[in-house]
Formats: C-alpha cells, sequence, structure tokens
C-alpha cells in the first residue's frame, strides 16, 4: 500500500469492518520510534453526532415505518 501525495491512505476494509472503524469514526495517530499505530478513539463522538443529526426530523404524524426508515439512511 502507498501512500497518496497528500499523504493519504485506505484502511483495507477487512480491517475496518474488525475494528468497527465507519464513517466519522474518530481515530488518532500513535507515533512509537518508526511505528505509526492507528487506533480508534474510544468513546467517539459517531453515536453523538448520529442523534444531534437525527434530532427534530421526526415529528408526530409519522408512522413506525416512516420514522424507521429516516433512522436506517
Amino acid at each position: 500500500m502507498k501512500a497518496t501525495v497528500k499523504g493519504q491512505v485506505t484502511v483495507p476494509r477487512a480491517i475496518r469492518e474488525r475494528t468497527g472503524i465507519l464513517p466519522h469514526t474518530d481515530v488518532e495517530f500513535i507515533v512509537r520510534g518508526q511505528d505509526v499505530i492507528l487506533r480508534k478513539i474510544p468513546g467517539g463522538r459517531r453515536g453523538a453526532a448520529l442523534i444531534s443529526q437525527m434530532r427534530g426530523r421526526a415529528g408526530a404524524g409519522l408512522s413506525t415505518d416512516e420514522i424507521m426508515k429516516l433512522t436506517r439512511k
């Protein structure tokens, strides 16, 4: 795997799935000598961001199916 000219790399899907790294997951880089460790930040803010995004979207009069559709984007 090579870094792009911007220094970006793609975390392979198998690793993302195994570690639970989803879009907007907070991560950090830890440098130990010549090694760099990518670590998912425990208790990241992904859940809080999702709740914030959904807040105020479901109003009175929505059916259960409509509410489920909103939460399953």
